[in-house]
């Protein structure tokens, strides 16, 4: 069986179903390594080792390093879709808000759903013999709607090519926090909008437009019965208003806030500020099944361009839509 220091690397790797990094684990099992000083590495990792690739830390290589040799030259387009990766990571708040994820090989895609009446959400007595209520499940009539979100890298190799990988991380990962914003904001028009299968959120008011208030919140808060609203997204400037609340100011809340900047959590909610909502906006949601999240494999890039042509032009992309899964799981309040 090869090793990771004898492995052939080639693009061939990319041009799979699965990924670059799952289909070297199949080559290089990472549970061969136990009780190895190559242990809690993963295939890419270690392949990364083998050709002494430093790609973090203030003794990080060069972007050359990777063209060393042509093995080393196809780790490239993994290198950087981690990066991007992780960039996502570090800005993305949709784990807080998504019930579900589900990754698909299509571009088609029909969610289910569940339309509960006030009875149906009730678990009444069932006597013997008796009638047993029933919850229908069917799909959705319209398809989920997926983007494809990403950014171009326009360099030339000559360009960059003494550049060291700790700054081009950097830059990397906020391609990522650009597409993890873009996803959010396309998770909060659907939360608002709807997916298409006529499940708009029901809008409330304030009682005084445009002042915010407690009593505002508690009736916003009560109206989730029986799902429960355990995270809110609000705008910049109706968080603002949240803050300066006298409710919010104990001592307690105060402290956290000024030494950490960690928000309060406003009757017990997740709070989350997004440029996403539009002004005067704020969505209280039900995170536990509110939202799926349905993408259409990982990050992507255009290997044949970073490995032959060292890079010049090359595409890095992610796809993803967003659908309802209780309508009333999610509502808005309009200040």
């Amino acid at each position: 069986m090869a090793t990771f220091d004898t492995l052939r690397l080639e693009k061939g790797l990319y041009n799979t179903s699965s990924s670059f990094s799952a289909e070297l684990e199949k080559l290089d099992p990472s549970e061969n390594y136990k009780g190895t000083a190559l242990e809690g590495l993963d295939a890419f990792q270690r392949q990364l080792k083998r050709f002494d690739i430093k790609v973090s830390g203030p003794k990080s290589d060069t972007i050359e390093k990777f063209f060393s040799t042509s093995d080393s030259a196809a780790l490239f387009p993994e290198y950087i879709s981690r990066a991007v990766r992780q960039g996502m990571l570090e800005a993305d708040v949709l784990p807080g808000i998504v019930a579900s994820t589900t990754n698909i090989n299509s571009l088609d895609y029909r969610a289910i759903t569940s339309s509960l009446s006030d009875d149906d959400k009730e678990l009444v007595r069932v006597g013997e013999g008796a009638y047993i209520p029933e919850t229908t499940i069917k799909t959705q009539d319209n398809l989920v709607t997926l983007r494809k979100r990403g950014r171009m890298l326009v360099a030339s190799y000559e360009a960059i090519r003494f550049q060291h990988l700790d700054v081009f991380t950097v830059t990397l990962k906020q391609i990522g926090a650009y597409i993890a914003r873009a996803q959010l904001k396309d998770a909060v028009n659907v939360l608002i909008n709807g997916d298409g299968n006529d499940n708009v959120a029901e809008v409330m008011a304030v009682e005084n437009a445009g002042t915010l208030t407690y009593s505002d919140l508690v009736d916003f808060w009560n109206k989730f019965s029986p799902y429960e609203m355990n995270t809110i997204i609000a705008s910049a400037d109706v968080t603002a208003q949240m803050l300066k609340l006298p409710e919010f100011r104990d001592s307690n809340a105060s402290l956290d806030f000024h030494a950490t900047g960690k928000m309060i959590t406003p009757i017990g909610a997740e709070l989350i500020k997004s440029n996403a909502v539009e002004s005067g906006k704020l969505i209280g949601l039900d995170k536990n099944c509110a939202l799926e999240m349905v993408t259409a494999g990982d990050v992507l890039t255009e290997y044949d361009k970073l490995i032959d042509r060292q890079l010049e032009r090359a595409a890095i992309t992610s796809i993803a839509g967003f659908s309802k899964i209780f309508t009333d799981a999610s509502k808005v309040l309009e200040v």
